[in-house]
């Protein structure tokens, strides 16, 4: 079930990305100023926007009470008229093209978009529900939710099919393969495309998380980033880090105990 689940949620988040550089590529025809006007352009009260004034005419247009009245409620109180002033005028002096055929596109990618995160949504708070029910000390490791704990756990399923962590990496396809010339050693070796990418994924993703939120794996990069290692070999090395943790706690059942 967990696998099913993570793997779908997997499919979801991907094709939601590709519809979100859809919106981003939109914008820049139609509205380009906005996207420095904002942090992100994928924020519920731009595309709340965007849905009823998509393209920098429509927005210039627009009436300024019913602008931040719509960007008022849907950010929750965070932009209200100023910020509504600032993206009409930028809208009225702006160099986007008025094509009503892309403002449809745009309108119905957004849709989308919600679609989709709504589906999302619904099938995180089933993973949660079985996250819940194992109840693996997977997440008391600092920097992985349950999302990507999820994704591990799903994808490892029974841990004594595996008798070392090593096992786990080439499982994962995270034995790098190495390449010689002469006297060099290749330095920038790549991951070998066996085994499973999803758990590939999750491993590479949670590890940098992990780096960001444990002392102890910050400390580790670090000293992997001081001997040289390229950022993404050095992360391999906190992978491989991280799977021993995981391992450990599964097999002995016990939480991770966080550096001071």
């Amino acid at each position: 079930e967990l696998k099913s689940l993570t793997r779908y949620r997997f499919d979801k988040v991907k094709e939601r990305a590709k519809l979100k550089s859809s919106v981003s590529r939109l914008v820049c025809i139609l509205f380009p100023e906005l996207e420095k006007l904002v942090p992100t352009l994928h924020m519920a009260s731009v595309y709340a926007m965007l849905s009823e004034f998509p393209g920098a005419k429509q927005v210039a247009d627009a009436h300024l009470t019913r602008l931040t009245n719509l960007l008022s409620e849907s950010s929750k109180g965070r932009y209200g008229k100023e910020t509504a002033i600032a993206f009409r005028n930028a809208a009225r002096t702006s160099i986007g093209s008025n094509m009503p055929a892309k403002s449809l596109e745009l309108k119905h990618t957004i849709k989308l978009i919600r679609e989709l995160t709504s589906d999302i949504d619904e099938i995180e708070h089933e993973i949660k529900l079985i996250m819940d029910e194992i109840n693996s000390p997977i997440l008391s490791i600092p920097g992985i939710n349950y999302r990507m704990g999820a994704m591990i756990i799903a994808e490892i399923g029974d841990f004594n099919r595996f008798d070392s962590p090593d096992k786990i990496l080439a499982y994962a396809g995270f034995s790098p393969s190495t390449y010689q010339s002469g006297q060099l050693d290749g330095a920038y070796s790549h991951m070998e495309k066996r085994g499973s990418r999803y758990l590939r994924y999750a491993l590479y993703n949670a590890a940098k998380y992990v780096c960001n939120w444990d002392p102890t794996f910050a400390e580790y990069l670090a000293k992997k980033r001081a001997e040289g290692k390229h950022y993404n070999v050095a992360i391999s090395h906190a992978v491989k880090k991280l799977i021993r943790v995981i391992y450990h706690l599964e097999k002995t059942n016990q939480q991770y105990i966080k550096a001071v």
